[in-house]
């Protein structure tokens, strides 16, 4: 298998916990950072494994030395408010969910790319004219 894309996701609210349950059931991918500054650990650990809609994560999911750990892997957990504060690079992301809908013009997403990452998708609607997709009508 060729190597795992890395991603790190910002906001750990419904749309975050989602692209991380996707990411981590996809082989491709690989989530090696989340950042909140409004969830504590242990509450971020429980949501991801008990969700209302999707039912329980199938899986192990802990937290071990301030890290969430899913399925033995290490998740790093950050807490910053500023994008640019977010160590994504050396988390070793290479991608970034933006989904705390909070940075949604591509200057606020810079921010990111200021943390070490290298693209930033942004999940909800853009406030400027930033691209966007959706799969199945424009994503080509």
């Amino acid at each position: 298998m060729s190597e795992q894309v890395a991603i790190g996701i910002n906001g750990f609210g419904r749309i975050g916990r989602l692209v991380a349950r996707a990411a981590i059931e996809n082989p491709k991918t690989k989530v090696v950072a989340i950042n909140d500054p409004f969830m504590d650990l242990e509450y971020m650990a429980y949501l991801f494994k008990y969700d209302s809609t999707h039912g329980k994560f199938d899986g192990s999911v802990e937290t071990k030395d301030g890290n969430l750990v899913v399925n033995g892997e290490v998740i790093h957990v950050f807490a910053a408010r500023n994008p640019s504060e977010i160590p994504w690079g050396k988390a070793g992301a290479t991608y970034v969910c933006e989904s705390t809908g909070v940075f949604t013009t591509t200057e606020k997403a810079q921010a990111h790319i200021e943390g070490g990452c290298k693209k930033v998708v942004i999940s909800a609607p853009p406030k400027d004219s930033t691209p966007m997709y959706v799969m199945g009508v424009n994503h080509k």
